[in-house]
């Protein structure tokens, strides 16, 4: 099986497409394989570039623990230079079928290869059932976290996030608490959780705790989620830029339509040859 190795903000997956290669029997058990940093390629999961009735490609992604997630920001960045520099669909601008819906990106080249994709992430969903959460609230702000020293307001960019505003990030509250609140009640199909530093109300610096990953270097969903949650917070303003630990995305919670806007860089690794079970 041919794969790409392909990184968004250090946000790193592989690619199989399904256009020309056949799709995997089992993805979750090969996302669990190929993902593992000692036995395998490496990366925080797997994405299936596959064919789609609805839009230009559908993105199907597993995390690195085998489970199916619904998006990933920077992962769609990556479908979306895939698409255009190998030829499935050459247009600067793309849609995209995910678990969320169908996202459309707008493509920056330069010598014919994508360098940054604009992603359309659409409308925040902020109904505590809908996130899903048990905390209450439509949406649930700044409420206190039964059990943890943390407030927390919670957001869904098509999969779960709990944001927690702090003065500093320290790796207790990434590797500590971010897994116990990952998998905490509260949440019934568990959550991602961002910890985030409001350094000027333009300028939020986050690490995050990926559902099914464990930390990674950017998460492009959770970004979005920030947004919105410094803007319901009153911490940020509707257009942010966020510093994560692989790099920096550009945010932008549009008042006229509702919809998040994020841009960042899409990179193509490597290629190779699975020859793994």
């Amino acid at each position: 099986m041919r794969f790409t190795k392909m990184q968004g903000c250090g946000n790193d997956y592989i690619y199989v497409d399904c256009f020309v290669n056949k799709p995997p029997a089992n993805a979750p058990a090969l996302s669990r394989q190929i993902s593992d940093r000692h036995f395998g390629v490496g990366a925080d999961g797997l994405i299936l570039i596959c064919p789609s009735e609805k839009a230009d490609a559908r993105m199907i992604m597993f995390n690195a623990d085998g489970s199916e997630s619904e998006m990933c920001g920077n992962g769609i960045r990556c479908v979306a230079k895939y698409v255009h520099d190998h030829g499935i669909a050459r247009k600067p601008t793309l849609t995209i079928e995910t678990g969320r819906g169908v996202l459309t990106l707008d493509l920056e080249t330069r010598n014919g290869k994508v360098e940054q994709v604009c992603v359309n992430m659409g409308e925040p969903i902020l109904e505590s059932a809908r996130i899903p959460t048990t905390l209450p609230g439509n949406p649930p702000i700044d409420l206190q976290l039964p059990g943890f020293d943390f407030r927390a307001t919670c957001v869904s960019m098509g999969n779960p996030h709990c944001i927690i505003f702090v003065d500093e990030i320290t790796k207790d509250h990434i590797h500590g608490i971010g897994p116990v609140i990952e998998k905490a009640d509260l949440f019934p199909r568990k959550t991602n959780v961002e910890f985030v530093k409001v350094n000027r109300p333009d300028d939020l610096t986050m690490r995050v705790w990926e559902r099914g990953s464990g930390e990674t270097l950017a998460c492009g969903t959770g970004a979005s989620a920030v947004c919105v949650a410094g803007v319901l917070t009153g911490r940020s303003q509707r257009k942010v830029t966020i510093h994560l630990l692989g790099g920096d995305l550009m945010l932008h919670w549009r008042e006229a339509d509702n919809r998040v806007y994020m841009t960042g860089p899409a990179v193509e690794v490597f290629t190779g040859v699975w020859d793994g079970d």
